[in-house]
């Protein structure tokens, strides 16, 4: 069962980045024709989603959107000054999964597999495995 990790490192507090073509890379290699493809993300202030990939306006729109929707000037009892980042990833979750079909990824059309960063910059990772099926 292949399994393994990939570094990420953001530049802004808040950053969507597109491993798509990296965990392609991964699967291509990973040795297994058909399966599951189980992402993982160690962190508590970012988060993975799967969303599209075309317009980079969806995900100016996804990051603008969760701003408003988890305040920055909430009476957070959280004493780091993250706590915004934390909630953030409550919303988007720290997981993803995707089918594979002869050593590729089942994504739709316009689909993407995105990191989100909403405390950075750091240097994150994050953990995949795949499953033979």
């Amino acid at each position: 069962m292949p399994r393994g990790e990939l570094s990420i490192a953001t530049s802004r507090r808040l950053e969507m980045i597109d491993l798509t073509d990296r965990l392609q890379q991964v699967v291509a290699a990973g040795g297994v024709d058909d399966g599951v493809l189980y992402v993982y993300n160690p962190h508590t202030t970012a988060g993975l989603i799967i969303n599209e990939g075309a317009d980079p306006d969806v995900q100016r729109d996804i990051l603008g959107a969760l701003s408003r929707i988890v305040p920055t000037d909430y009476p957070y009892r959280h004493s780091e000054g993250n706590s915004p980042a934390h909630l953030m990833t409550a919303v988007t979750g720290s997981s993803a999964t995707v089918f594979l079909h002869q050593k590729h990824l089942q994504l739709g059309t316009w689909q993407r597999i995105f990191f989100c960063e909403f405390d950075g910059p750091r240097d994150r990772r994050i953990w995949w495995k795949i499953l033979a099926g």
